[in-house]
């Protein structure tokens, strides 16, 4: 039996099997195959798990360089400090890939004493004489041995997993007789027998995809220019297979996202994507798939599957068996070749060689990196195959030591931050060039990071990949720096010769005098016929400081230019002397400050002008204040009210610039009912004041009539309509009745009161009311609340909850939790709802509060 089937108990006078009495009737597909070389065994290990460093660490593999031998004496000889440097990275190096290959020898043999464990039903130690007897018998290593049981229940395992794939893939229709593996394994026969992409795409569909409901398969082969051309379909029409016979580079796709995302597109409703596709008219609201069909770590194409209707997310086993079949097309696309008359790719590279001798052509360091794969044909790491003459490593190594070296193993800091490693596994996979400015380059020389910055690029010619890299000049960077620095000052630099007269302008001078750069400089003597003639002192002071006195010297002058244009001028200059103290020449620079001057002319009138209008606004404040306390001070004299507790609190502002229009009143009617109200007036400053006392006191006069709280927003609202400014606020009013306890009560847009009853506070249910002087007339709902004694009833404007930062609700929510614990008396528990919120707008803010005795 194989290792994936399970033992069975032994009968009566039957050795158990797996003991040490029948060793061989445990695993027959181990011992049977362990005598001779097998894929994955000993044969294979040697290469899998060898040294990091691989063929360039065996002494007949030289660099391969085409036009220089390796580093000299001069580069690597033992008594220079980088031979000593290379030899002890060499060792060292050795000594790691050394420990690593033992390291991973011993994790191999322990793998297998775990399988061994697990089939058998056995100690570890038990497992652990079994492999050694094993290996005894078949004449192999317990390594070699080890890898074989391994990869025996890798297939297993394998198998397994297909099993359940197939199992969960069977059709609806129940009375079908032939089982989902018959048909997976027919697909899979389907498509290791065809020989051409559109074979493939007809064994998929019919025997592995139809079954799940697809209705159709598109195989596609990926260009080295990025374009995808339709190898081979099945479920799509003619002509919308040759519609899409061919995709030019850069069109987005279905496709094309399943070439580039790792993990494939996988789409639930192809209509909520946008993205064009093949046979989208026919499936606009179908699912898709589309899987990146690679092997050896190169992607060669796309496998796109597409479904009639919405599909739900694939299961796991479903997942990785369409993964499987994407890998299978794979094994197709790498020798496809597109038909006579189709859109043909670039021509590629027959080998390396052609290649190195490309990259030793190019002015810039370039590297030729091929791929290495381990024993499993898994891209693992890139050799450097060729570096070019223009070779310069970001180190200082010669290019011998890179030559022939991985790419992780001489750039280890390739797979950190910079991510240069996956850069060109990518490039390799999906023949994409890349291209990228100012990337750190790092090389790792004894545990000590060397870093450059560079420009590279990167494309894939054939089975070969070109790693270019220009690193930055620093000379050629700071020159670029100070022509910059220049330009955006506006400084012009200048160099004169006393003895010979020669005059050196740079370009951003010849601008400066608003003269062409063919022109003939301006010598400093000449300097005051060019300058405004109130200058004329500074002017001279300085020249005869620079050449008499031969000392530096600074002047500011307005210059006049050929154009007409007078620009105000700062320059500076400094003698520079021979060694017998004799003036040699002159050099300096000129800076156009004509911008700082005109801005330091507006701002001392902006100064004179803000002091006066900072005059002004403290005195409109202080008049705006006096006015708002004058109407609405901060406390009021408590009502006599009978069996009824009145109190209010206001609150300013906090800045003095935010004077608002929040008013409160409360007021003993002719009738004896109690008028309860609060509102707020959009805006600040004295505008909002004075059409908050309108309102107020219009209101006021209003409730004499004996109109319900309804009634009276709906004049009020005519009243804020008709002021001068189109003026909006919001207002609650409130009717209280002594006698019965009730309250009838309506609101313009603002939030309702809020009632606390038994330790439990909640707002009033909302009734309908737009804010005030919206619309010329409004009809307001009105409610009435019965209260029982100990009732405390709240009524507030938005600057006791409103934050810049969080909603409203929960503004209202903290203001409840507050409001719950109420103090012995009503003025306590209004002062306590001051004190704890978290209003942060700096608003004033009104309370009304009632507490039913």
């Amino acid at each position: 039996m194989s290792m994936s089937e399970q033992p069975r108990e032994p009968g009566d006078g039957e050795p158990k099997r797996g003991s040490a009495a029948d060793p061989e009737s445990s695993l027959p597909s181990v011992t049977s195959e362990a005598s001779s070389p097998v894929r994955g065994g000993a044969s294979d290990s040697s290469d899998a798990h060898a040294a990091p460093g691989g063929p360039s660490q065996g002494t007949d593999h030289a660099p391969e360089s085409r036009d220089e031998p390796p580093a000299g004496p001069e580069d690597l000889s033992p008594a220079s400090s980088v031979g000593r440097l290379a030899a002890t990275v060499e060792r060292l190096s050795r000594e790691v890939r050394a420990a690593q290959a033992e390291a991973e020898g011993r994790a191999l043999i322990e793998l297998a004493k775990g399988v061994l464990v697990e089939r058998l039903q056995c100690g570890p130690a038990q497992a652990a004489r079994q492999l050694n007897q094993l290996a005894e018998q078949a004449q192999v290593t317990p390594l070699e041995l080890a890898v074989d049981v391994i990869n025996q229940a890798a297939r297993d395992r394998m198998s397994e997993v297909t099993d359940a794939f197939l199992a969960a893939t069977r059709a609806a229709d129940e009375a079908e007789t032939e089982s989902a593996a018959v048909r997976l394994r027919v697909a899979e026969s389907g498509v290791l027998a065809a020989d051409d992409a559109q074979a493939v795409a007809d064994a998929l569909l019919e025997q592995a995809l139809r079954p799940l409901g697809a209705a159709a398969v598109a195989i596609w082969a990926a260009g080295a220019d990025g374009s995808l051309t339709l190898a081979g379909s099945a479920g799509f029409s003619p002509a919308e297979a040759e519609r899409w016979r061919y995709v030019p580079p850069d069109v987005v796709t279905v496709a094309r996202r399943g070439l580039i995302e790792r993990e494939g597109q996988w789409i639930h409703t192809l209509g909520a994507t946008g993205l064009p596709t093949i046979g989208l008219r026919h499936h606009p609201d179908g699912g898709r798939v589309a899987l990146p069909a690679g092997t050896g770590g190169r992607i060669h194409g796309v496998l796109e599957i597409a479904w009639p209707t919405p599909q739900a997310p694939q299961p796991p086993q479903i997942v990785r068996q369409m993964e499987a079949l994407a890998e299978l097309c794979a094994h197709t696309l790498e020798t496809y070749s597109p038909p006579q008359g189709a859109a043909q790719e670039p021509r590629v590279l027959p080998d390396a060689a052609e290649l190195m001798d490309l990259a030793d052509g190019l002015y810039d360091p370039a590297l030729v990196l091929v791929p290495h794969l381990d024993g499993d044909g898994h891209l693992v790491d890139f050799r450097i195959q060729h570096a070019n003459n223009r070779f310069l490593d970001p180190a200082g190594r010669p290019r011998a030591v890179v030559n022939g070296a991985l790419l992780l193993e001489a750039y280890p800091m390739a797979a950190g931050d910079s991510e240069l490693f996956q850069r060109v596994e990518r490039v390799y996979a999906t023949g994409e060039p890349f291209r990228a400015r100012r990337m750190n380059l790092t090389a790792l020389v004894d545990q000590v990071p060397l870093s450059a910055v560079a420009d590279i690029s990167i494309s894939r010619h054939g089975m070969s990949v070109l790693l270019i890299w220009r690193i930055e000049d620093e000379t050629a960077r700071l020159a670029s720096l100070l022509q910059h620095a220049q330009r955006l000052g506006r400084i012009g630099g200048f160099e004169e010769n006393v003895l010979t007269g020669e005059i050196t302008w740079n370009g951003q001078l010849f601008d400066l005098y608003g003269r062409p750069q063919t022109s003939t400089p301006v010598p400093l003597e000449e300097l005051p016929a060019h300058a405004h003639p109130d200058d004329g002192v500074s002017i001279r002071r300085f020249l005869r400081t620079l050449l008499h006195h031969q000392r530096p010297a600074a002047a500011a002058f307005r210059l006049q230019r050929p154009d007409g244009v007078t620009r105000h001028i700062r320059i500076v200059a400094e003698p520079v002397l021979d060694t017998d103290d004799r003036l040699l020449l002159v050099r300096g620079a000129y800076q156009d400050i004509s911008a700082q001057h005109w801005t330091e002319v507006a701002l001392a009138a902006t100064r004179d002008q803000l002091a006066h209008t900072e005059q002004q606004a403290t005195e409109r404040n202080r008049l705006t204040l006096q006015l708002q306390h004058a109407i609405m001070p901060p406390t009021q004299a408590p009502l006599q009210v009978s069996g009824l507790q009145v109190a209010v609190r206001y609150r300013p502002a906090e800045t003095e610039q935010l004077v608002g229009g929040d008013w409160y009143d409360t007021v003993v009617l002719p009738t004896g009912q109690v008028l309860l109200c609060v509102g707020d007036v959009a805006g600040h400053g004295i505008e909002a004041a004075t059409s908050m006392v309108v309102l107020r006191n219009a209101l006021r006069g209003l409730a004499v009539t004996g109109a319900g709280p309804a009634q009276l927003l709906s004049w009020l609202n005519i009243v804020a309509h008709h002021l001068t400014g189109a003026v909006t606020a919001t207002a609650v009013c409130g009717l209280y009745d002594p006698v019965r306890r009730t309250l009838r009560w309506a609101r313009a847009g603002h939030l309702p009161p809020v009632l606390v009853r038994d330790a439990e506070a909640a707002p009033l249910p909302l009734v309908k009311g737009l804010l005030l002087g919206a619309v010329p007339e409004a009809v307001y709902e009105e409610t009435e609340l019965q209260l029982a004694p100990e009732d405390t009833l709240l009524m507030y404007t938005d600057g006791l909850v409103e934050r810049r930062d969080r909603p409203v609700e929960e503004s209202l929510t903290h203001l409840l939790t507050t409001a719950r614990a109420a103090p012995s008396t009503l003025d306590q528990q209004l002062d306590r709802l001051l004190t704890y919120s978290k209003s942060d707008t700096d608003d004033d803010t009104c309370i009304v509060g009632i507490r039913v005795g």
